[in-house]
Order: C-alpha cells, then sequence, then structure tokens
C-alpha cells in the first residue's frame, strides 16, 4: 500500500506550527458569471484565518476576518468562495444531511484518486451532499490549493464544501469521517522502529484532535503504515471516541486475495466471497482460505492444490505491491483509494446474506481468544449503518490459529515499541531480525 508523504514532526504538537488554513464553500445554484470564473490561487500567511463571501450583488469576492471586518479584497476560488446555503425552497427530499470528511496526506497520490470518488458520489451514495476537510503539511499547502481547484474544475453537485490546512485542530472539526492517510514513508536503511516512532507521533497528535474538536461519534480509517499500530496509537490518544470506531486499512490484501484465488480457480473475482485477512498489514498477515468461498462452495473443494495454497498463495498476496512497482515503477495508489472505498462502503451498506468484510479493528472483546488491546484484522458484519460486528461463525483450524498466533506476536511487540505513544509505560522494541514490512512499502 503507498503512503502518502507527510512532514516529520518537530515538536510534541507537529500540527501546530502553522495557522495557514483556507476555507472553500460553495452554493447550490450559480450564475454563469462565477461558473466560468477563472481566479489565481489565494495564499495566507497570516495567523488569522480568511474566510470568502461574495456580496448582495455579485461583486468580486471580499475576504473578511472571523470577526466580520473587511481586512482586504482577495481572490479567490470562484465556486468554493461562495457561501454554502441551501435556502428552504432548495432543499429536496432526496438529499440527506450534508456529512463532513477529513482527509490528511490529501496532497498525495492515494488521495489524488480518491478525492474524486468521494466528491463524485460513488462513495456515501448519489444522494449524499459531503464536505471536504483536507490535512496537509506546510510544504503541501500549495499543492493543497492546486486540489482544491481540480475539485473545482469537476463541478460535481454533491461536493458542497472544501477546507484545506495545516492544523488537524482545524481541519478536524466537527467531522464525521476521518481518513487517515498521510504519514512518512519509510526510507532506505530505516528501521522499522524507527518509523513506529515517527509516524506514531503524527497519529497520536492526530488522534489527540480528533478527540477535542471531532464529531462523538467519528469513524475512523488508518492508511498510514504501519496502519495496524497507528490506528492503536490514534485511539488510544481518543478516549471520548468509541474505540469500536477506528480501522486500519486491510481491505487492499482482501481484494488482491480474492484476485488469486480467482485466477487459480479460473473464475470471475465476483465468485469470491467470505475472505479475511487475519491480523497484521505485514508479511505475517493470513489471508484465510479455510472460510473464503467460490461460487458458495470451499476454497478447498474448488482449488484441489493445497500446497498452492499454504504456500504460493499467501506469498502471492504479500508480494503483490512489489511486483506492480516492478512492472511500472509505481505504489499502487490508485488500487489502495478503491479500497478505501471498499471500506467504506461495507460500513454504510448492508453486508449481502452470509457473507463478510475485513478490516482491522480493536480486538477487546473478541471470540477468537485474540489477545486484547490490539488493531486485528478480522472478518466483520455491518448493517450499513457505519457500525460492525465481529463474525462468530468462522473455522479456525492448527494451521489457520498457527499463523494468526504469528501475526498477533508481531503486533504485541509494536505495541511495546510505542507504549510512550499508547500510555502504556516506557517503551522497549524488539521487532526480531526479520523485516516484515510489505514488498513495495519501502
Amino acid at each position: 500500500m503507498a503512503m502518502s508523504e507527510l512532514s516529520t514532526p518537530k515538536t510534541t504538537s507537529p500540527f501546530l506550527n502553522s495557522s495557514s488554513r483556507l476555507r472553500l464553500s460553495s452554493k447550490l445554484h450559480l450564475s454563469n458569471q462565477f461558473r466560468h470564473l477563472l481566479l489565481p490561487p489565494l495564499h495566507t500567511t497570516s495567523s488569522s484565518k480568511i474566510s470568502c463571501s461574495v456580496s448582495q450583488n455579485n461583486q468580486a469576492p471580499v475576504a473578511v476576518q472571523d470577526n466580520g471586518s473587511v481586512k482586504t479584497k482577495k481572490e479567490c476560488y470562484g465556486v468554493f468562495c461562495l457561501t454554502y446555503d441551501l435556502k428552504a425552497e432548495e432543499e429536496t427530499k432526496s438529499w440527506k444531511k450534508m456529512i463532513s470528511i477529513a482527509v490528511s496526506g490529501a496532497a498525495g497520490m492515494i488521495s489524488n484518486h480518491l478525492l474524486f470518488k468521494l466528491a463524485s458520489g460513488a462513495v456515501f451514495g448519489p444522494d449524499q451532499p459531503i464536505a471536504l476537510k483536507l490535512l496537509g503539511s506546510d510544504r503541501s499547502i500549495q499543492a493543497l490549493e492546486g486540489v482544491a481547484m481540480e475539485l473545482e474544475d469537476s463541478l460535481f453537485p454533491l461536493l458542497r464544501e472544501v477546507d484545506i490546512g495545516t492544523d488537524p485542530y482545524e481541519v478536524f472539526q466537527d467531522v464525521e469521517w476521518a481518513l487517515l492517510i498521510g504519514a512518512k514513508p519509510r526510507g532506505p536503511g530505516m528501521e522499522r522502529a524507527a518509523l513506529l516512532d515517527i509516524n506514531g507521533q503524527i497519529f497520536a497528535e492526530q488522534g489527540k484532535a480528533l478527540n477535542a474538536v471531532a464529531s462523538p461519534n467519528v469513524k475512523v480509517l488508518v492508511v498510514g503504515n504501519p496502519c495496524n499500530t497507528n490506528a492503536l496509537i490514534c485511539l488510544k490518544n481518543a478516549p471520548n471516541i468509541p474505540a469500536k470506531n477506528f480501522h486500519a486499512l486491510t481491505r487492499l490484501d482482501e481484494n488482491r486475495a480474492k484476485c488469486q484465488l480467482a485466477l487459480k480457480a479460473g473464475v470471475f473475482y465476483d465468485k469470491v466471497s467470505n475472505m479475511t485477512i487475519w491480523g497484521n498489514h505485514s508479511t505475517t498477515q493470513v489471508p484465510d482460505f479455510l472460510n473464503a468461498r467460490i461460487n458458495g462452495l470451499p476454497v478447498k473443494e474448488v482449488i484441489t492444490d493445497h500446497k498452492w495454497l499454504e504456500e504460493g498463495f499467501t506469498e502471492s498476496v504479500q508480494k503483490r505491491g512489489g511486483l506492480l512497482i516492478q512492472k511500472w515503477g509505481r505504489s499502487s495508489a490508485a488500487s489502495t483509494a478503491v479500497s478505501i472505498v471498499d471500506a467504506i462502503k461495507s460500513l454504510v451498506n448492508p453486508t449481502p446474506e452470509g457473507d463478510w468484510f475485513s478490516t482491522g479493528v480493536y480486538t477487546n472483546g473478541n471470540p477468537y481468544g485474540i489477545a486484547e488491546d490490539l488493531v486485528f484484522s478480522m472478518p466483520c458484519r455491518s448493517k450499513g449503518d457505519g457500525d460492525y460486528e465481529l463474525v462468530k461463525d468462522v473455522e479456525i483450524d492448527d494451521y489457520l490459529r498457527n499463523r494468526i498466533a504469528k501475526s498477533e506476536a508481531e503486533l504485541l511487540a509494536e505495541k511495546q515499541c510505542v507504549a510512550h505513544l499508547t500510555g502504556d509505560g516506557i517503551a522497549f522494541c524488539d521487532l526480531g531480525p526479520v523485516d516484515t514490512m510489505l514488498p513495495g512499502e519501502v
């Protein structure tokens, strides 16, 4: 899974070093004058927030300070500089109440694919207006302005507001979904322990920000790696948000596993169901062929090459990202964005009868005997309300249990490495000699 670039924190509050923020909003109906208005990007270095509004006679947008006093005339991004205000007669019964979605690493490649899917209605539905809150770093703020311009040019009717900024305490205000993509990529020679600490600080700060200003029932999906432990750090720093609301993305692993089973069985991938990824998003992950089905039949009845299932199958899932980079020199940003879409849709739509999906969630109270106080990928079902329940009717044989135990041990070791970030005491790091980062993520 690719990772978006995010600046390394310099202090205990790395995102509070810039108050630069643009608030961009839109109106339901626009005159042709503003639909075709091409305006240069707005740059702001002042410590006060700037918002844009339009006068009654449709004169040029005027920048105003928060206290309402006019400061200077500013040129804005046309459509998103108009104040969003659905009048009563403009509302339709078919449209739902607008929801706010925060995306960190919003100037990165994954977000470049994801944001347009969100804005188009492909994720939350064709009747769900949204507001996008885009979080970046100091060095990506200009790129975020470019992202906002592209969103504007795409004329998405459902995209009602766009905010961009570098301070999570501002960007996360009242958000109902937080998609945490931004993380520092692992560079050459960097130890996994160092990556855990650097990114752990980022997610600890974002957890605190969510706890302070987000909607109390915000749903959080952590994509930045190591995503399982980053999700644990985030939830530990957000005690007012239900731990059940935090997810680590393992859906790309599930999608890849389904693809490999379909290829081996000679069927289309929509014939593969009940696919579980157990454990960590690493080489200790466990693609579960024991409970998966092809055309409703157990996989082992359809694919009789059990040696391939136990060895080649798992390896093909793990190495898929690395192979993709070898083929065209790019990471799996597009398929990662698709898997984020799939993960969200699995929570906001009812799970098909008898099926389930994989997501990394908090282990407290799990029925599988997995150690508590971890974020571990497990099989889940949803009623479509954003919540989920763990699937109880799964078979776990000795082979599967042994594999699950290895991933569990790795996550316990990672948890020890970040104890100073989760409130669990002094950190002690012993991750062993084997590098379990997935190929393609270094």
